[in-house]
């Protein structure tokens, strides 16, 4: 019995912690001359994250694209975990998200 649970319980293990390595990933995309930006992209990592940034003259595009309206648009967007956040929210906020999944768009 041990021999087949144990690799059972090391496979299930295994793909929680792939998953929560997965759902700490995080594309920000922003304004090229933003500084601000790099500052809470430097923020978020020091809280676990790993963010890839990518400066773009298109946040607007991809704004709106991801369903943000034009009132709520932030000086970038962070995709992450299914989720686009906007501006500079706190971590904690964002692990909440993650962690609740709330039936949001946008």
């Amino acid at each position: 019995m041990f021999r087949i649970l144990f690799p059972v319980l090391l496979m299930i293990t295994g793909t929680a912690a792939a998953q929560a390595k997965e759902a700490l990933e995080a594309t920000l995309y922003k304004n090229p001359q933003c500084t601000y930006c790099e500052g809470y992209a430097d923020y978020v990592r020091g809280n676990g994250f790993d963010v890839t940034v990518k400066p773009t003259n298109d946040l607007a595009i991809i704004s709106r694209k991801a369903g943000v309206p034009e009132q709520l648009e932030g000086c970038h967007s962070m995709f992450i975990g299914g989720y686009v956040v906007d501006g500079h929210v706190p971590v904690n906020i964002v692990r909440r998200l993650l962690s609740e999944h709330p039936p949001i768009a946008g």
